[in-house]
């Protein structure tokens, strides 16, 4: 599955989605229980990216954000399944900003070993798959190879973090960090930006789900120097898609 054409299809499909996306009006949303909005180009989207891999292999199971998850006991036993969020940034897309996304992922033995992240608004589509390495494509341009290293010992560090989610805790933790630039970004644009070497660190305190983190954690694993992916913290459970805090990137 993971192979060039199989991550050459989902890009594709994330552009579709995205195209969906971008036919869809900015309109006052749901409020999902949570608290979080819903919109119509959530839910065009995720129809476009689950009909289209239901119907190219419908033996792996996909977990979209705006679908009502399968029962706990049947989903512990997956290995392998889909994590889709159609629409990663929905108060990005709200207040009319470019920084959100499509995201999806396929998960094997707790790992993303296939990701996909479409900004649509910026026409920039990353692309990333274990052995394949990460890509970055801006519109109609060649894709160009993502390799980035740890800063140099000493330097400061440029820190991205979510513009819609501060925390005490993130101030404390920068507090002890040689912070030379702060950047509010929306949705996993911010893995990418780290995959892409504009930003150094990205630390999380507040709560995530996996299908918030799992393709632009893909998209930075595999954006490495050499043949070893990057490290990463984040594991993946099917028993709970709910992330607990995390630092993706590099800090001293």
């Amino acid at each position: 599955m993971t192979t060039v054409p199989a991550l050459q299809h989902v890009s594709r499909l994330a552009q579709r989605a995205g195209r969906a996306i971008l036919t869809c009006s900015a309109v006052a949303p749901e409020i999902k229980a949570d608290g979080s909005p819903v919109t119509q180009a959530d839910r065009v989207a995720q129809d476009v990216i689950c009909a289209e891999l239901a119907a190219w292999d419908a033996s792996i199971p996909i977990v979209a954000e705006e679908s009502c998850l399968p029962d706990p006991v049947l989903r512990a036993s997956w290995r392998r399944y889909w994590l889709v969020d159609p629409l990663d940034g929905t108060k990005e897309f709200l207040a009319g900003r470019s920084d959100y996304t499509v995201n999806i992922a396929l998960i094997e033995d707790g790992e993303p070993v296939m990701g996909v992240v479409y900004a649509p608004a910026l026409n920039v589509l990353y692309s990333a798959g274990r052995g394949l390495g990460s890509w970055r494509q801006e519109g109609d341009q060649p894709a160009v190879r993502l390799q980035v290293q740890p800063p140099v010992a000493g330097a400061g560090l440029r820190i991205v973090v979510s513009r819609s989610h501060p925390s005490p805790e993130l101030e404390r933790f920068l507090r002890d960090l040689p912070v030379v630039a702060k950047m509010p970004l929306g949705s996993s644009l911010k893995f990418c930006w780290l995959a892409e070497g504009r930003a150094d660190c990205y630390p999380r305190f507040g709560p995530t789900m996996a299908w918030d983190v799992a393709a632009g954690d893909c998209v930075f694993r595999n954006a490495s120097v050499g043949s070893a992916p990057n490290p990463s913290t984040i594991t993946y459970n099917p028993a709970d898609f709910r992330q607990g805090p995390f630092i993706a990137g590099f800090v001293p």
